[in-house]
């Protein structure tokens, strides 16, 4: 398998400890996706400041082909976060940085470079929505995280171009079933996962609906966990749906025989292995660690303290 994040990169900034961790929503599942095994690759725009010069070279080091990626001046990407019992709280950040202010404008060179991988992934912070006409003509799958924050346009406008779409939601099973089933109609082609936290998760899979507990753990820190599930649910699915075929008439029909019977159970074991990645990436500090000590800044000390 080979997985492309391809949009947003922050660093988040725990103001509380003084410490930074390379994320971000695209970066993240590229990143699980290399700890997992899979052969990855980031593609988008870093800035020229400290944060960014350390998410580059923490990429970098994991093994992330970063040979598409795209350096501007200015800020990178900047999330401020506190803790409160293990659980991740947003203050205000620079809005995604020299990411989101110059996101990568693809050409035929990046389209070709798209074109190897075997998911692409991207999110709603990634200001790449212009791009995706390009991306869908180069990628053969392509997952898209809307967190929370998506309305009907947006989804309706994106929907079209992507294969599976990821949202973050904490509704009652009714209207997230109503949700997913909303996200089909606009034109999503095989998967929606609705992630859930500590309740765990809803698949759609080509219009049947599988529930996943979660593993609970008591978790150090929850940055990163529905990336983390979002990588591990995927590439095990996508890697797995290579050997699907249908036994000829002759074989029997003893154990699983046809494509659909695999199908199925392939499902439960990835969004299983989904569950338990996601629960280890709880365990640690940051998206996935490698964190580094700064100094705060003058508007960092002042969200610290509102």
């Amino acid at each position: 398998m080979k997985v492309l994040g391809l949009g947003d990169n922050v660093a988040d900034k725990y103001l509380h400890t003084q410490m930074i961790y390379p994320g971000g929503n695209s970066l993240n599942v590229a990143v699980f996706a290399r700890i997992i095994g899979a052969k990855a690759g980031y593609l988008g725009t870093f800035g020229d400041d400290e944060i960014g010069q350390h998410v580059y070279n923490t990429c970098r080091d994991i093994g992330i082909d970063l040979s598409h990626c795209r350096l501007e001046k200015g800020e990178n990407g900047c999330a401020r976060v506190q803790l409160i019992d293990g659980d991740r709280a947003f203050l205000k950040g620079n809005n995604g940085g020299i990411s989101r202010k110059k996101p990568p404008v693809l050409t035929a060179l990046d389209e070709e470079y798209i074109s190897d991988f075997d998911l692409v992934h991207t999110s709603i912070y990634s200001s790449i929505e212009k791009e995706l006409p390009k991306i869908r003509r180069a990628a053969s799958f392509i997952s898209m995280d809307f967190s929370d924050h998506y309305d009907e346009e947006y989804l309706e406008y994106c929907c079209p171009y992507i294969d599976c779409a990821e949202i973050s939601c904490d509704d009652e099973e009714d209207i997230i079933l109503k949700r997913m089933n909303a996200i089909i109609s606009y034109g999503c082609k095989h998967i929606v996962i609705a992630t859930r936290g500590v309740k765990g998760a809803f698949v759609m899979v080509d219009g049947k609906v599988y529930e996943q507990s979660p593993s609970l753990v008591k978790a150090k820190d929850t940055m990163g966990a529905g990336d983390s599930y979002i990588a591990c649910f995927l590439i095990n699915y996508l890697d797995g749906m290579k050997d699907a075929v249908d036994f000829s008439k002759e074989s029997g029909k003893i154990g699983i025989t046809t494509a659909n019977e695999y199908k199925d159970l392939l499902v439960k074991i990835s969004l299983y292995r989904a569950a338990l990645f996601s629960a280890k990436q709880c365990l640690q500090d940051g998206a996935f660690g490698y964190g580094k000590k700064i100094e705060l800044s003058v508007e960092d000390k002042k969200q610290l303290k509102s």
